[in-house]
């Protein structure tokens, strides 16, 4: 079988989340460079960097905690693979998912590239729900 690179991702970064690590690797592809620069751009990352080694290309990304009082780590990250290769889930522009009320994003694929769902909203292009991220 093969394999599903955004499960991987969602996978890596909410299980460092949830350990409290500062930094996640995440092998470099075209999909998972344009869901990592979304993150970034949405703020639930705060920096990210290519890291070659032994002829692999990987992101290393810094992820973004919340401190509360107690010097605890409150973990920010709900992350959910919505369509897998299993079961693909379509939506079309007027039926897109606004996630906690427009305070959460949805990652789409549509036919002018992978995109948040305000972004295809504006663009009035339906597509494949990848996940949710709130």
């Amino acid at each position: 079988m093969g394999r599903d690179t955004i499960a991987e991702i969602i996978t890596s970064i909410r299980n460092a989340d949830m350990k409290k690590k500062g930094t996640v690797r995440i092998a470099s592809t075209k999909i998972t460079e344009i869901i990592v620069k979304i993150l970034l751009r949405e703020g639930f990352i705060e920096n990210v960097r290519k890291h070659r080694e032994s002829n692999k290309n990987f992101l290393v990304s810094t992820l973004r905690h919340k401190r509360t009082r107690e010097r605890i780590y409150k973990t920010i990250f709900n992350l959910k693979r919505i369509s897998r290769p299993g079961l693909r889930i379509y939506s079309d522009y007027q039926r897109i998912p606004r996630i906690l009320g427009g305070m959460g994003i949805a990652i789409l694929s549509t036919s002018r590239g992978i995109m948040t769902d305000r972004e295809a909203r504006l663009e009035g292009v339906g597509g494949e729900v990848l996940c949710y991220i709130s």
